[in-house]
């Protein structure tokens, strides 16, 4: 019997998608550091400051993260374009908060954490923050960069040369 192989296929090609395809949302980042330090410190208690200036240090960090992530979450809005990871960008939002940060929001959320490490009273906690900023930094930043280069051309990487990515 003679078998005939099929016929040639053309190679399957993925659609193009318009957004950075980080790793995954960035307040998932962050909680997976919170809940792997608050594990850690259940098992290796680590404590990070004591009396009242933890409390009032802890309140102040988490009211300005919060501050800081609805008034840049509040400036995309208003711009009309996407604040989730896994959604188009349709302008480069340069005012407001965006006038002193590329990233106000993971700035938010960064001050947030420190916040909640006080709360949990934990130097584990607080130190798994540094990996958190490195997968933020290469697994979602670097992304996002790349992205909004490739999609805004020269005015991203005007705003880029003039505004610092952290602070």
């Amino acid at each position: 019997m003679n078998e005939t192989p099929p016929p040639e296929q053309p190679a399957a090609t993925a659609p193009k998608t318009d957004h950075p395809g980080v790793i995954t949302h960035p307040p998932f980042i962050y909680i997976s550091g919170l809940i792997a330090g608050a594990l850690v410190h259940l098992a290796y208690p680590l404590p990070l400051a004591t009396g009242e200036a933890r409390w009032i240090t802890a309140g102040l960090l988490i009211v300005l993260g919060i501050v800081i992530v609805l008034g840049g979450a509040r400036i995309f809005r208003r711009a009309g374009t996407n604040i989730e990871t896994n959604k188009p960008s349709t302008t480069v939002v340069t005012h407001g908060l965006y006038r002193f940060s590329r990233n106000p929001i993971y700035i938010g959320l960064t001050t947030l954490y420190l916040g909640l490490a006080y709360v949990a009273n934990s130097w584990r906690t607080l130190i798994l923050l540094i990996p958190v900023i490195l997968i933020m930094r290469w697994g979602v930043i670097a992304r996002e960069e790349r992205y909004l280069e490739a999609k805004f051309g020269e005015a991203y990487v005007t705003y880029k040369a003039r505004v610092r990515r952290w602070l």
